[in-house]
C-alpha cells in the first residue's frame, strides 16, 4: 500500500504541469503577439502610403514617366532631368486625370523642377518638422510607368553634403537611403513615419544608395521658383581659389583651409566691405569656407540681401568684415 508521502508527491506532480509545457505556451504566446503587432506595422505603414497617394502623381515629359509631388494647388515639384524638357508635359494623377502642364522653372544646382498644373487641384503634400536621422525608417513613393502606386521601404543610410553637382554648384545637403527606387521614383516622394515628405527622390543613386533632396531645401527652391522663376544665388564679386594654410596662419585651432581672394570686382558688395586681394577668406556667416563651392553654397537662398559677417586672414591677423550679399544674376 503506497505511503501518504508517495501519495502527496503524486498530487503535487498532477497537480503542476511541467516545465517543457509552461515554457511551450509561454513561448507560443510570444510568436502571437509578434504577429500581431507585425501586422499592425504592415498595416499602418499601408495606411501612410494609401494618405500620401493623392500627394504623389506621374509626369510626362520627353523621357519615359516620372513622379512628382504637389507642391501647391496647382504646382508639381520634381526633378528637371525627369522631364528633359520644357513643353509638351502633362501630369497624370492617382485618379487617372491627365492635366496639360508648364515649366514654371527650374534649379541648376539641385536639378529641381516646378511644374504649374492649372485645375490639378491635387491634396497638398506637407513636408516634414522633424530632424532626419541615420537609421530612421522612411518610405520611397512613387508612380510607376503604367501610373500604378508604387512604395518600397529602408533606413536612412548616411546625410551628407555638400555634394557637387558641376559647373560651381552644388547641394547643402542629401540624404541616401536604402530603400530601393527604381527610375519611376525620380520626383517622388521619401516619407518619414508620420506621413510628411522628408525629401524628394532624385534618379541618382551613390555606392548602390538612392539620393534625395532634403524637404527644406526642395520646399525653398520650389517657392523660389514660383515666385521668382528662378532660385535666389548670392554673389560677393570675388574672384578666389582655395589655399592650404601654414602652421602660423592656422594658430591652434584655426582652418586648414581658406579662400585666397585674387581679384575684387569694382562696386561689388565685396569691395564696398573694403575686401583686398591677398585677403583669406576663412568663413562666412560662422561658417567655414574651405572652397570655391562652399562659398557658392553658403551664399544661397535667404542670405541673399542679408549683412553677414566674413571672417578672414589679413597681413596674418584674424579679422572680421560686415558684408551684404547680393544676387548673382542669371542661373
Amino acid at each position: 500500500m503506497p505511503s501518504s508521502r508517495s501519495g502527496d508527491a503524486l498530487g503535487v506532480a498532477a497537480a503542476c504541469p511541467p516545465v517543457r509545457v509552461i515554457r511551450a505556451r509561454r513561448w507560443f504566446a510570444t510568436i502571437v503577439g509578434m504577429m500581431d503587432t507585425l501586422a499592425s506595422l504592415s498595416d499602418s505603414l499601408a495606411d501612410l502610403v494609401a494618405e500620401a497617394a493623392p500627394s504623389v502623381v506621374q509626369v510626362q515629359g520627353r523621357r519615359r514617366p516620372a513622379s512628382g509631388v504637389v507642391f501647391d494647388t496647382d504646382a508639381v515639384l520634381t526633378t528637371g532631368r525627369a522631364i528633359g524638357r520644357d513643353n509638351g508635359l502633362r501630369v497624370r494623377t492617382g485618379d487617372d486625370r491627365t492635366i496639360d502642364a508648364e515649366l514654371a522653372g527650374w534649379d541648376p544646382a539641385t536639378h529641381l523642377a516646378v511644374l504649374r498644373a492649372p485645375g490639378l487641384g491635387a491634396a497638398v503634400a506637407s513636408p516634414s518638422a522633424g530632424r532626419a536621422r541615420v537609421g530612421h525608417f522612411v518610405l520611397a513613393v512613387g508612380r510607376s510607368w503604367s501610373n500604378a502606386l508604387t512604395s518600397t521601404l529602408g533606413t536612412i543610410a548616411v546625410i551628407g553634403g555638400p555634394l557637387p553637382t558641376g559647373r560651381g554648384r552644388s547641394i547643402e545637403q542629401v540624404i541616401r537611403t536604402s530603400a530601393p527606387m527604381h527610375r519611376g521614383f525620380a520626383g517622388g516622394a521619401l516619407l518619414d513615419t508620420a506621413g510628411r515628405v522628408l525629401g524628394i527622390a532624385t534618379a541618382a543613386e551613390i555606392r548602390g544608395l538612392g539620393v534625395v533632396i532634403p524637404a527644406g531645401i526642395a520646399w525653398t527652391t520650389a517657392r523660389d521658383i514660383l515666385e521668382r522663376g528662378q532660385v535666389k544665388r548670392g554673389w560677393l564679386g570675388i574672384a578666389a581659389q582655395a589655399v592650404r594654410l601654414g602652421d602660423a596662419q592656422r594658430g591652434d585651432d584655426g582652418p586648414d583651409t581658406a579662400l585666397l581672394v585674387i581679384g575684387v570686382t569694382p562696386a561689388s558688395p565685396a569691395e564696398s566691405a573694403g575686401l583686398l586681394v591677398g585677403d583669406l577668406v576663412t568663413s562666412v556667416d560662422g561658417v567655414a569656407i574651405d572652397s570655391v563651392d562652399r562659398l557658392l553654397e553658403t551664399l544661397s537662398g535667404d542670405r541673399v540681401g542679408r549683412t553677414v559677417p566674413v571672417g578672414m586672414l589679413r597681413g596674418g591677423r584674424a579679422t572680421e568684415v560686415s558684408v551684404t550679399v547680393g544676387e548673382r544674376p542669371g542661373p
